[in-house]
């Protein structure tokens, strides 16, 4: 018996469905009667997959519907699955044929299934990402405040100022609270600080954007972050090695930790000035220093074993 994927492709009222090898579809209400229903003829089918696109957050309840009854599920990125259907020449954009374009992802790609975030993971990364905006909202409006000539603007722009440096603080309490609330959050950021480079803000970054730490392999955490490089070679021609996609909050969190290890972590300082030594370009060698850094942290919360210089 052939196995069957599932695509969904999730819009704002409706859930449009795609069956792989069957080749069936069918199309319900993005609401509670709609998702029941959803459930039902899924367990019926017992896909080996069900790919579902990111959207934004609309995909939430339809990807914890399906996590909560125990099938299998994948929530893919809509990028990857965009450059799936210009490779197998699928232009058209509808959502039915979304649908269809992303079962066929999963029936060849066949993404591992991963477990999605509980509602407080899911509260502590909305919280991480908050502050992470109003720092960016911050930055420019300072900058505006310094280019503005008008006085009316520049006491805008102070006003605003003043609101979001209120704020932050109240964002850092309420992450606080949780990270130290929870037994099992409050352990690993124990042992996340414990290696030097990384404090309490990278902690609960790390915590938010990669729940994944720990559990997976260290080249698959790489990947996933996005400090894996891949090799672009074509016959006798061989390019550099680039390093691309993954989550962009955990590589700006690693790359801060890694310049921050150069300079204050013993064993990454002497690592990072072998590779300058034998000629590695800066950025390469800070490359390879951030991968560094999440192997060991991968490693200490897999082994629950704070950071040992030997």
């Amino acid at each position: 018996m052939d196995a069957i994927y599932v695509g969904i492709d999730v819009s704002n009222d409706r859930l449009d469905v795609y069956v792989r090898p069957s080749e069936t579809a069918f199309a319900v209400a993005r609401d509670g009667k709609g998702l029941e229903e959803l459930v039902e003829r899924l367990r019926v089918l017992a896909p080996r997959l069900i790919a579902v696109e990111a959207t934004g957050g609309f995909e939430t309840i339809v990807a914890a519907a399906i996590a909560g009854a125990n099938l299998p599920l994948a929530v893919v990125n809509p990028a990857q699955v965009r450059h799936f259907a210009q490779a197998i020449g699928k232009r058209a954009k509808t959502d039915p044929l979304d649908a269809a374009v992303i079962a066929h992802f999963a029936e060849a790609v066949k993404p591992e299934p991963r477990p999605i975030p509980d509602a407080a993971a899911r509260l502590l990364g909305e919280l991480v990402a908050r502050r992470r905006q109003i720092i960016e909202m911050l930055v420019a409006e300072r900058q505006r405040e310094k280019r503005a000539d008008a006085v009316r603007v520049r006491n805008s722009l102070a006003r605003h100022i003043k609101a979001l440096e209120k704020e932050l603080p109240e964002i850092d309490r309420d992450i606080d609270t949780m990270v130290r609330g929870s037994p099992v959050w409050r352990e690993k950021e124990n042992l996340l600080v414990s290696f030097p480079g990384v404090g309490d803000i990278l902690a609960r970054t790390f915590l938010a954007e990669v729940p994944e730490l720990g559990t997976l392999h260290r080249r698959q955490i790489a990947s996933l972050v996005g400090v894996s490089p891949y090799p672009r070679q074509s016959g006798r021609w061989k390019g550099k090695a680039m390093i691309g996609g993954g989550r962009s909050a955990a590589r700006t969190a690693v790359f801060l930790a890694a310049l921050s290890a150069i300079r204050c972590n013993p064993v990454l300082r002497v690592f990072y000035q072998h590779l300058l030594a034998v000629g590695k370009p800066k950025m390469v060698a800070l490359i390879a220093v951030a991968r560094k850094i999440l192997t060991i942290l991968n490693a200490m919360l897999r082994d629950h074993k704070k950071w040992q210089p030997a």
